[in-house]
């Protein structure tokens, strides 16, 4: 039988143990100096005071001042170790989920969704940190008070200890059952909370269109919609949870009373001593105490165990794309789409969005893909950059099949500019550069070819100018000629242009394409574009319905026998557009 797998906390606590029972040692002569005191008091009133001896109380007053001192020391120090085990053991946590996300497939990815992620990487963490932390002084110490205090209380008058211990198994049963149920309730409050992030990143991200179409009520409502939903759930956890405080109060306060009733009794009949009942009251709050710091454990518990579940779901994801051994065929190409086919759900029953996509480019060429909204253009260049796995089929460069290429190496072999592409909250140069150390002479270069340089030369700070998260503080040219000038950095060996110019003037964009073929002409290039200037100079040309090549050649043979193309070049250049020999202006297309 398969020994079952320890919990994913667990094994992350696992290498601090030492540390955390160093901290539970310190902890456990703290508590139990705390313990002591009321015992020292006892037996003061009942043995020491009677005697009328100053010196002698004297010295017991010092005995309980070097116990206050020492339980005050020692659980402040073990308070900080346990913060720092904490600390550590979260961090950890932290940095290996953030690894683990980072190297999820896109299919994974849409899988667990982006803002879920998010919120594993943040709510969750800290719940759990909140757990480690409370874990080991709550913990510790509560228990420890617990049964030390019932032993103390045994050790005074074990008739009024059994008369509390009586009504323990009913505040147990009362932890038993509502963690039970809390553990669930808190699993459904975190996906609540996914969807909760979500909406905020779509509003956060979109504020400029819900401003535009003037939806900030129907957005405030959907805000509303997952806050409900997300404060409901988290009311009938913390009801459910809520349950433990005043049931424990109920059932201990009632202990007391009988204590108190049973202890005046025995007082009476000289079976006991008012001291013993004083130092009893005593341990009777601390033990109400304890078992109240053990209730507030178990929350802690059902929260962190609920995120320790949800963030062990995507530390135990298996490797999605995984390395397969080299298959490499000497086909003269640079790059080679053979028969793939591909879609975006595992349902059988679902057409393939790629279906029999074949071409072949050799070094230096270039291909232009035009198509519907919807017919796969951007997918072909994911699949080329094996952020998903082909279904059918294969794809090569130099021959070699990317499943067998290490990511890095593929990686490393493309500059990219994308049709949804971020930058970031930094510099201009920091956003071209993303830490690859571009020299001075290549950032400007990249610059001057992505047509970017004339408006970064305007601006004061140059390329250390700040930009605003997303590029918020720059028009939608601007943004893709940054975008554009990372992708032309390094001097890529295949350079994947997906609709990266639609924002550029039809200049600009004619001038970016001259610099490509002039100072990129050993470089494979794939543009995926929504205009046929884009394109019509491309070595190819492939034009998709519906996942599936309808035409595929140069400007001029498409125009001859490809229907859609004709159409598409008609409806944007006028029917002059098909002569590429024409100076100037047709229809808005430039001649370069």
């Amino acid at each position: 039988m398969k020994a079952k797998e320890p919990h994913i906390i667990y094994r992350y606590v696992k290498p601090s143990l030492p540390r955390m029972s160093l901290g539970l040692t310190v902890k456990f002569l703290g508590t139990v100096a705390d313990l002591f005191l009321p015992w020292i008091l006892a037996y003061m009133i009942d043995e020491v005071v009677p005697q009328r001896e100053i010196p002698l109380i004297l010295r017991w007053g010092l005995v309980m001042i070097f116990c206050s001192v020492m339980a005050v020391s020692f659980n402040v120090m073990a308070n900080r170790m346990s913060a720092a085990v904490a600390r550590d053991i979260t961090r950890v946590i932290r940095h290996d989920l953030f690894s683990k996300i980072s190297f999820l497939s896109c299919a994974q990815i849409d899988r667990m969704t982006i803002p879920s992620l998010v919120a594993r990487l943040s709510s969750d963490t800290y719940n759990i940190h909140r757990m480690l932390s409370g874990m080991q002084r709550i913990g510790v110490r509560a228990p420890i008070l617990l049964l030390g205090g019932i032993l103390m209380t045994l050790s005074l008058d074990p008739v009024l200890t059994l008369v509390m211990v009586g009504i323990l198994p009913f505040t147990l049963l009362v932890v038993y059952l509502v963690s039970r149920k809390g553990i669930p309730l808190y699993t459904s409050l975190q996906s609540a909370v996914d969807a909760m992030v979500r909406v905020v990143r779509e509003n956060s991200t979109g504020v400029r269109i819900v401003k535009a179409l003037s939806k900030g009520d129907y957005e405030r409502r959907r805000f509303g919609e997952a806050n409900q939903e997300m404060t409901s759930r988290e009311w009938k956890a913390n009801i459910i949870m809520g349950i433990t405080n005043p049931a424990m109060f109920l059932f201990l306060n009632l202990g007391l009373v009988a204590v108190i009733i049973v202890g005046a009794f025995r007082v009476n009949a000289a079976q006991s001593q008012a001291g013993i009942i004083l130092a009893f009251l005593t341990y009777f709050t601390i033990i109400l105490n304890a078992t109240l710091s053990i209730t507030r454990m178990f929350v802690m518990y059902s929260r962190g165990r609920a995120s320790g579940d949800r963030i062990g779901e995507v530390l135990a994801l298996p490797e999605d794309l995984r390395l397969a051994g080299r298959d490499h065929v000497d086909n003269g190409f640079h790059i080679s789409f053979e028969d793939v086919r591909f879609s975006y759900t595992s349902n059988p029953e679902q057409r393939n969005l790629l279906e029999g996509i074949s071409f072949d480019l050799k070094r230096g060429e270039t291909l232009g893909i035009l198509g519907e909204t919807g017919c796969g253009k951007s997918t072909i260049l994911q699949l080329l950059l094996r952020f998903y796995d082909v279904e059918g089929g294969r794809i090569r460069i130099h021959g070699d099949d990317i499943r067998g290429i290490p990511p890095a190496e593929l990686y490393s072999l493309f500059g990219i500019a994308m049709q949804k592409d971020v930058l970031f909250a930094d510099t201009i140069r920091e956003n071209i550069s993303l830490g690859r150390e571009l020299s001075e002479e290549e950032l400007r270069r990249a610059l001057r070819f992505a047509q970017a340089e004339e408006f970064v030369n305007g601006i004061a700070e140059g390329p250390d100018h700040r930009i605003s998260s997303r590029g918020s503080n720059l028009s939608g040219g601007q943004r893709q000629r940054l975008l554009i000038s990372r992708a032309l950095a390094k001097g890529p060996e295949i350079l994947l242009l997906d609709d990266s110019s639609s924002a550029l003037d039809y200049r600009t964009d004619a001038e970016l394409r001259r610099a490509l073929r002039k100072h990129f002409s050993n470089t494979t290039t794939i543009i995926v574009a929504q205009r046929i200037s884009s394109v019509m100079q491309s070595d190819h040309i492939m034009v998709l319905e519906q996942g599936r090549i309808i035409g595929y050649g140069t400007h001029r043979e498409l125009l001859a026998s490809c229907p859609l193309y004709r159409e598409i070049s008609e409806s944007q250049m006028g029917r002059a557009g098909g002569n590429t020999e024409r100076p100037g202006v047709a229809g808005g297309a430039v001649r370069v």
